[in-house]
């Protein structure tokens, strides 16, 4: 009898036990680590608290960033937002299959090439999308087509942020779906995407699962609530201020959800933006030069952090190039399933993170769109444009690129243009590009950055008015 007693006693204990130390992280079925993408629109290297903005509030994402690792000096694979999702989704430079460019409404992406979300499904993730695609609107491109197990968003690079009868139509690439469904939403778009991450989280809550949660906040047109806008009544970036805090919002909601269901401390999470701020979207990328678009640092680095509780000490900061190809090799290597996946040109983090490698996940980082490409070596970065000279500099002493050191180092110039030259030999020639008009605005732009001199036109509308002006 006693005996009996102090068995189940001792049970009962352990039990006890057993639910406090999992009460604070909650493991699935197989153990391997909940990942999510937050794929930001357009944002400016410096809009956000963790990145020292003062006036644009961003607590929810803050608080992330403060529980994470924040790097410093990370990169996204183009300056756009296409070919920059297609560089992310593959782990790959998205040159080596022809997306170069910003996509037209017949572009995809190439059905051979391996994405991020098929990858983590056959390794037993329930896969999602949330927002912008941009890679793809024929059937067979889609998402549900290309490793996704649920989709709800739309399938061009842009749209409104309220419903609106002109896009919400069937067969609008601007439209919502839900996986191949045209739906109808209310309210405000950015709130709804962090909504229905959240319904996909509560209904898979016991299984790993892969979220590529990517609204279009903050990218055009400027639209927020009335609520929002109301909040920040004076403020001299209104509009950016109140998007800002809508996208927030979504933000804390999801990681809400996480705690809430304990899941947070086994879930890896990676937020950046696909791109540097755009020159019409109140971003602001100081003390970078440049913006969306071209290849300075404005259009290339990006705030970027990652987070996984259980597995990466928090609070500070890595220092080492980077990329967002990086997120590939680094999930599949969170999965367990890393020696599976060949051809990616991302590493994985984790092994600089937690101090099992040494040094920079890379060395070298390469980029072009058309007539315009970049080259990464250690601290040095060479910036080449068709028909101009080229420009060199030393980011570690002048990041805001403007003390050009083309004639004060040749061998190191030299040096990179092998290197530029020497990558460019294994891509294939883009399959579409942006045509003349686009061409020609992008090019004015670099000569005048390269000059360090106003910039003449930004869009067709002013490169319209300036020849009109100089004929």
């Amino acid at each position: 009898m006693n005996n009996k007693f102090f068995v189940g006693r001792a049970i009962w204990l352990l039990l006890i036990i057993a639910a406090l130390t999992t009460s604070s992280c909650k493991t699935n079925q197989n153990g391997k680590p909940n990942i999510i993408v937050l794929l930001v629109d357009d944002a400016g290297y410096a809009d956000f608290g963790f990145m020292g903005c003062e006036d644009l509030q961003t607590p929810n994402i803050d608080n992330l960033a403060s529980r994470g690792v924040v790097f410093t000096d990370a990169h996204v694979s183009a300056s756009v937002c296409g070919p920059s999702r297609a560089g992310l989704i593959t782990g790959r430079y998205q040159q080596r299959f022809g997306f170069e460019c910003n996509p037209g409404d017949g572009a995809v992406l190439d059905s051979k090439e391996q994405t991020i979300a098929a990858t983590l499904k056959k390794a037993g993730y329930t896969t999602a999308a949330f927002g912008k695609w941009h890679l793809g609107a024929k059937p067979g491109y889609r998402p549900t087509e290309r490793g996704f197990d649920y989709y709800w968003g739309f399938l061009a690079g842009g749209r409104s942020y309220f419903p609106n009868p002109r896009q919400d139509v069937e067969g609008n690439t601007r439209a919502i779906t839900e996986n191949t469904t045209h739906v109808t939403f209310d309210g405000y778009l950015t709130d709804r995407l962090g909504e229905k991450a959240v319904d996909f989280i509560d209904r898979n809550k016991d299984n790993p699962f892969f979220i590529y949660w990517a609204p279009n906040a903050v990218h055009t047109p400027m639209e927020a609530t009335e609520e929002d806008l109301k909040k920040f009544e004076g403020h001299p970036r209104q509009q950016l201020a109140a998007m800002t805090w809508a996208l927030d919002r979504a933000v804390g909601n999801i990681v809400d959800k996480l705690e809430q269901e304990k899941l947070l401390d086994n879930t890896l999470i990676f937020f950046l933006s696909d791109n540097g701020g755009a020159h019409n979207n109140q971003s602001s990328c100081l003390p970078l030069k440049g913006w969306k678009g071209n290849e300075f640092e404005g259009g290339l680095r990006v705030a970027f952090f990652a987070t996984w509780a259980s597995k990466l000490k928090g609070g500070r900061e890595f220092d080492g190039l980077s990329s967002s190809m990086d997120i590939f090799a680094t999930s599949a290597d969170a999965a367990g399933i890393l020696e599976q996946c060949e051809g990616l040109d991302g590493v994985s983090l984790l092994p600089y993170l937690t101090g099992e490698t040494e040094g920079e996940p890379h060395s070298e980082l390469f980029w072009r769109k058309d007539q315009k490409a970049a080259a990464r070596i250690n601290d040095h970065k060479l910036i080449r444009v068709e028909q101009l000279p080229s420009v060199m500099y030393n980011l570690s002493e002048d990041i805001s690129e403007t003390n050009n050191l083309v004639d004060k180092n040749l061998e190191k110039l030299n040096e990179l243009e092998t290197k530029l030259s020497e990558w460019e030999k294994e891509l294939m020639d883009p399959l579409w590009t942006e045509g003349h008009t686009w061409d020609t605005i992008t090019w004015m732009i670099h000569q005048d950055l390269m000059n360090n001199r106003e910039v003449r036109v930004k869009d067709p509308a002013q490169l319209k008015e300036y020849l009109s002006n100089k004929n």
